[in-house]
């Protein structure tokens, strides 16, 4: 039995997807984990606890891949509402809001292999029915996985077709009189698939109707363990997550009835790349929660551990180390719950029952999504290797943590798209919108480059701690702007085939997401309480990021101008970077040595 209570969706100021370069916001306009409900935190501190009183314990058994003990655990989740967070309440589940289901995957993320499985149960083997199923396959299906009696699998994947999934090889043939489907094919990389009841599969499947008609279309289909024709393949041994579940699929002439068609036919790629927005924030807001677990191990291990006739955490190294590994969780922090935020705020005008409506407006926010994910892994998989270097030999040692968690993290990097594939979506999505006019870019980058041709322009006066940074950041959108504007002016419609310049103009980009989030958090904590550390983390947090910026820029413009026009370009770029150096050494020595008191990530 379920022991949450609705929580209220978060009021936010309603924020454009992908507007945050063109636009300002204030601290107010944005949701952080301070402005978290009571029943927020409620959930937060369950879900919690449940995570360290009974899944790390059993984590042995779990990395055993003993997946009765899995089963158990989600179960046993199920009891808490840890499961049926998304799902209606006239299916079983609790129906809650966004951040809800964000505050559950980053509370539950304390032992990989386990959060892994979790997490694809509770969301891409779950939400495609909640989306785009029937009332029958609703009412069939979600009390089953609400209450952990089913388990859920999502597979997209194939040998040949990773990222590019549209092509899929897997084939579904309609029998002559409509009653079937005939599934042929074979699926890689299959989360849960060695103990899961029920799977999204997706394969080619010819259009009968409609400007489509007569041509092959991805469509997705819903397949229980036990259907003749129907196999696992064994499993895989993995570099990491080796607790968890991951097979191939084999369909040899699988016969499904032809109400397992989820959706339309030829629709399924609307149903995959939904799911993979959600996936991408969630993902995010897990890979936090592993941070935070790492970085407490790291701050525990550097207490004790004596060299030189002192704790190894009074070395400025290990200081700078794991003031480095806080930041990232602060500003991982923000940046993922901005942006469920911000989610919140667009579906609270929404019907609940109108699906279409719900993809449309989570689908707004793609560029977030996508940053959240690329970020958060890549800030996990930076946390965990510093508390594998604090652990220094032990680190290397499987009796450790340390070892685990780093190889754990890999794979953040390749789940829900790689992130190579989410780059190209960030500044893809980006320069779409601008060229259909529904983000006003091009006159943003029209204003500015005319801005730079006019010469220097005085910076705008600010007060508070956070001045320089706001400075900075007013910098760093500039640059991303002209940069993105001056690769635009070179490659016109080719920009989608110049990856190299894509990557670098996305990294801007998420760089800006990232500095924004931990500033305003920074100064949106500062008008409630003493934030002291938040305001020394956004400091070097900004310092650093400007870096990664003006590094991005000079490798775009190198790309796309030269001679004369090289030099001039390299010119604006050195006015809109300039900036005083602050001295980060202080600044982390600040941090480091408030979470060695904590003990742990605290602010």
């Amino acid at each position: 039995m379920a022991t949450m209570t609705t929580v209220p969706t978060p009021t936010a100021k309603r924020i454009p997807g992908g507007s945050f370069l063109i636009s300002d916001v204030t601290p107010a306009d944005c949701f952080f984990p301070e402005d978290f409900t009571e029943e927020h935190r409620q959930i937060a501190q369950t879900t919690a606890d449940f995570a360290m009183n009974e899944i790390v314990p059993v984590s042995d058994q779990i990395e055993a891949k003993d997946f009765s003990v899995t089963r158990r655990l989600i179960k046993e989740a199920s009891e808490l509402g840890l499961t049926s967070v998304d799902i209606p309440e006239e299916y079983g589940g609790l129906e809650m809001d966004k951040v809800t289901s964000a505050i559950i995957a980053d509370n539950i993320a304390k032992q990989g292999s386990f959060s892994v499985a979790f997490s694809a149960h509770v969301g891409i083997g779950t939400l495609p029915i909640i989306w785009y199923g029937t009332a029958e396959q609703k009412q069939k299906y979600l009390p089953k996985l609400a209450s952990g009696e089913f388990i859920g699998a999502y597979a997209l994947s194939e040998s040949t077709s990773g990222s590019d999934a549209v092509n899929a090889r897997t084939r579904a043939v309609l029998s002559e009189d409509g009653s079937t489907y005939t599934l042929n094919g074979e699926k890689m990389w299959i989360t849960n698939a060695g103990f899961a009841d029920l799977f999204t599969i997706f394969a080619k499947c010819e259009v009968k109707e409609g400007k489509d008609a007569g041509k092959e279309r991805l469509t997705a289909f819903l397949v229980e363990k036990g259907t003749p024709g129907f196999t696992v393949g064994k499993e895989e041994h993995k570099l990491g997550i080796r607790g968890s579940s991951t097979c191939p699929l084999i369909l040899a002439d699988c016969k499904i009835p032809a109400s397992n068609l989820l959706g339309e036919v030829g629709k399924g790629h609307h149903i995959a790349f939904n799911i993979l927005n959600v996936g991408r924030y969630k993902l995010g807001n897990a890979a936090v929660g592993g941070a935070r677990m790492a970085l407490g191990r790291g701050i525990g291990y550097a207490k004790e551990r004596k060299a030189f006739g002192k704790s190894i955490s009074e070395f400025g190294l290990i200081q700078e180390k794991l003031a480095d590994c806080a930041v990232g969780v602060f500003v991982g922090e923000a940046l993922s719950y901005r942006t469920v935020g911000m989610i919140d705020a667009a579906l609270a005008g929404v019907d609940k029952h109108d699906t279409a409506a719900i993809q449309k407006a989570i689908e707004d926010y793609a560029v977030e999504c996508s940053i959240v994910k690329v970020w958060d892994s890549e800030m996990l998989d930076k946390v965990v290797d510093e508390v594998l270097q604090i652990y220094a030999g032990y680190g290397y040692v499987e009796e450790y943590p340390a070892e685990r968690a780093y190889r754990d993290s890999r794979i953040n990097r390749i789940f829900e798209g790689t992130n190579e594939i989410n780059r190209l979506i960030i500044t893809g999505w980006l320069m779409k919108s601008a060229m259909s006019g529904k983000l006003a870019l091009m006159p943003a980058i029209k204003q500015l480059m005319d801005e730079v041709m006019a010469g220097p322009t005085p910076k705008e006066d600010r007060e508070g701690p956070l001045a320089e940074e706001h400075n900075l950041l007013a910098s760093a959108k500039k640059l991303a702007l002209f940069a993105a504007g001056s690769a635009t002016q070179k490659y016109m419609q080719r920009l989608a085939d110049e990856q190299e310049v894509m990557g670098a103009i996305a990294d801007m980009i998420i760089e800006v997401f990232a500095m924004e989030s931990a500033i305003l958090r920074a100064e949106k904590m500062a008008t409630k309480s003493s934030a002291e550390i938040p305001v020394a983390m956004a400091r070097i947090y900004a310092a650093g990021a400007m870096e990664k910026i003006e590094l991005a820029a000079r490798k775009i413009i190198a790309a796309v101008a030269e001679g004369d026009m090289l030099r001039t370009q390299l010119t604006i770029l050195r006015r809109l970077s300039k900036h005083d150096s602050i001295d980060t050494i202080s600044l982390r020595r600040q941090v480091a040595q408030h979470v060695i008191k904590a003990g742990k990530y605290a602010i």
